[in-house]
């Protein structure tokens, strides 16, 4: 996501009206237990988040922003209080604010781009006037800054938001912005964002909460697969050619993320469900084992797949009340991997210790450097 993805979309027809999201429908939000979705209306927040959102309203050492790229579920939103600067993205209907389906429902959006396979939807990076817009406002509120920013693997937005930091600084001596690299994507943002929370009210300092998060973010781990191929060719991330012998072999990735936060391919299998016990087995290798942690399910329109890796996970040893948040990928990240996209995010081994001992090297000149630019 980056200035250089913005392009006119092309016209298409039957474009869905967005409305308000119907929760019988999307799968916005599910947590607790197996046999624990919520009924419409009723509070189905899990109890760390509410520990977590209790503690960080009460008592906390700084702000914290984070942006409409975590796709966070809208109950963990409502619990914590976060401000969320939302992206924004083009699509038949023109420009629309991401405003993570508060007047949306995802299954017509996903819905609608299964039958209009050529519709042009294109992601556009926050400006530098946003940022400064937005901290300049928050600093208002008397606490150091902290911003949990979607990563530079995916978005050349982080610049803005350093931009932006500096000029603010520039005219409020000894005013404290942080801007983390969350080098994590999707729902892996909205796990890291709960515990930087919790860090927060905790007792640490903006600097200690942000060296904190700079070490914490490698540990969160997530793995997924798409229904087609044929949204990251339109977006100019894999050569058609690739997408239609995926296509006509039946060909499902498993993706996942480096330790930069850009995506990475970690298989290919015949057919979806290999490609989903692939997800289960990465689970299953990296996991934690600290249930005391939530985890996240998130999909573009694929409440079965979604349905089917929750139920997997509870199948594991100690997590078979394992708290699960579960949400709808938003526009912003919908738009590049298109509907039938699944994933599943948890907290786990360290993804460093995956690395060669050269990229080691290599991964410590440019953490120094993120730490200097900080």
């Amino acid at each position: 996501m980056s200035n250089s993805d913005q392009a006119e979309p092309t016209a298409a027809t039957d474009a869905p009206v967005l409305t308000e999201a119907n929760d019988e429908q999307s799968d916005h939000y599910r947590a607790q237990g197996p046999d624990r979705a919520p009924n419409k209306g009723s509070d189905a927040t899990p109890e760390h988040v509410t520990i977590v959102a209790k503690a960080y309203n009460k008592r906390r050492s700084c702000k914290i922003i984070v942006d409409s790229s975590s796709d966070l579920a809208p109950e963990v939103i409502k619990r914590l209080g976060v401000e969320v600067i939302p992206y924004r993205y083009v699509g038949p209907q023109g420009e629309r604010v991401d405003d993570l389906w508060e007047n949306g429902d995802p299954h017509e959006f996903y819905e609608f781009m299964r039958k209009n396979p050529d519709a042009r939807f294109t992601t556009m990076a926050i400006t530098p006037g946003t940022y400064a817009e937005v901290f300049e406002r928050a600093l208002g509120d008397g606490l150091p800054i902290l911003y949990l920013c979607l990563s530079e693997g995916l978005s050349s937005s982080i610049n803005s938001a350093r931009q932006a930091a500096d000029m603010v600084q520039a005219s409020h001596a000894g005013a404290e912005i942080y801007i983390l690299d969350n080098k994590c994507d999707s729902a892996a943002g909205e796990l890291l964002l709960m515990e930087v929370c919790r860090q927060a009210a905790a007792g640490l300092t903006a600097r200690e909460v942000y060296e904190w998060a700079q070490d914490a973010r490698y540990f969160i781990h997530g793995y997924f697969t798409l229904d087609s191929l044929h949204w990251l060719a339109l977006g100019g991330r894999i050569p058609p050619a690739a997408a239609q012998v995926g296509a006509k072999l039946d060909v499902k990735p498993e993706l996942s993320y480096d330790i930069n936060g850009s995506l990475t391919l970690r298989g290919m299998y015949r057919g979806r469900k290999k490609a989903m016990r692939a997800i289960i087995q990465d689970f299953h290798d990296n996991y934690a084992h600290d249930t005391s942690l939530p985890l996240a399910i998130v999909s573009s329109d694929a409440n079965k797949d979604a349905d089917w890796l929750e139920a997997q996970v509870r199948k594991e040893k100690g997590c078979e009340d394992l708290a699960v948040i579960r949400s709808s990928v938003s526009p912003i990240l919908g738009s590049h991997v298109g509907p039938g996209m699944v994933a599943l995010v948890f907290w786990g081994t360290d993804r460093r210790e995956q690395l060669s001992l050269t990229d080691r090297i290599a991964h410590r000149i440019r953490d120094g450097r993120s730490v200097s630019r900080s």
